[in-house]
């Protein structure tokens, strides 16, 4: 794909799927075959094998939430600077989730969706690269949307209908995700960096709050300063000042 070609707005075309291995493998599959480009929505009502960050799952009940994956177009990216599609895509969740859950919406670091203490949702980007062209990429969402019950094994869960008492219909959902997306991304091909990483960092999670974090088997305490443009996340009162995605983890 070529910036010339990602003139189609994100949703569009919008694929619903009954049920599918992992969304993001299907648009990922789409997109290596030359089968779908930029815009290209894929939703499914039920996951067998949801991918989430780290090679972790995600697992959600059936026809209760956002699982969501979309195809962008990353030619006019550096591959060396990948956080940029990262914030754009955490922007639109949390633009998406505070219409509804209120101003308690935040993003952790890197991208997860919380509010309040508790994870509403998470992103997992997954890259196309041929030579040294960052060709595109497949960002997928999920927002937990209509779950009230949740596996024990998850420490902190939370759902729109949660935090607000009322159903909603995810796959209308999913299509006005699509339109928070569209904005972000018209702001971040704009080349407003800039922008969404302060957007980014009015939105960070404890952000000016001591929190308690480990690294490797070390946990400490330190103070939450900021993401860089690197997005690396930097840390005062702690072992070191900036720490890398995957060096890092919460003790919530």
């Amino acid at each position: 794909m070529s910036p010339s070609e990602a003139k189609t707005p994100i949703g569009q075309p919008f694929m619903e799927l009954a049920v599918v291995e992992s969304t993001n493998i299907y648009a990922m599959d789409l997109l290596q075959a030359n089968l779908a480009g930029h815009g290209t929505a894929v939703f499914a009502h039920r996951q067998t094998a949801g991918k989430g960050q780290r090679g972790k799952s995600w697992t959600g009940e059936p026809g209760l939430n956002i699982a969501l994956s979309v195809i962008v177009d990353c030619s006019f990216l550096t591959i060396t600077r990948q956080f940029p599609l990262s914030s754009m895509a955490a922007l639109a969740c949390h633009d998406f989730f505070s219409r509804h859950a209120g101003e308690e919406t935040r993003i952790k670091w890197p991208n997860d969706l919380y509010w309040r203490d508790r994870k509403a949702g998470g992103i997992l980007i997954e890259n196309l690269v041929r030579g040294n062209k960052w060709q595109g990429a497949v960002v997928g969402i999920g927002i937990n949307i209509n779950q009230v019950v949740f596996a024990e094994l998850l420490k902190n869960p939370v759902s729109l209908k949660q935090i607000t008492g009322k159903t909603f219909q995810p796959l209308e959902l999913a299509s006005e995700l699509c339109d928070c997306l569209e904005q972000r991304w018209q702001q971040l091909k704009g080349g407003d960096e800039a922008g969404l990483l302060a957007a980014y960092n009015r939105q960070l999670y404890k952000r000016g709050e001591q929190v308690r974090l480990k690294t490797g088997n070390i946990a400490f305490q330190g103070v939450v300063e900021e993401v860089t443009g690197e997005g690396e996340l930097r840390v005062s009162g702690g072992l070191q000042d900036l720490f890398r995605f995957g060096e890092l983890e919460w003790v919530i």
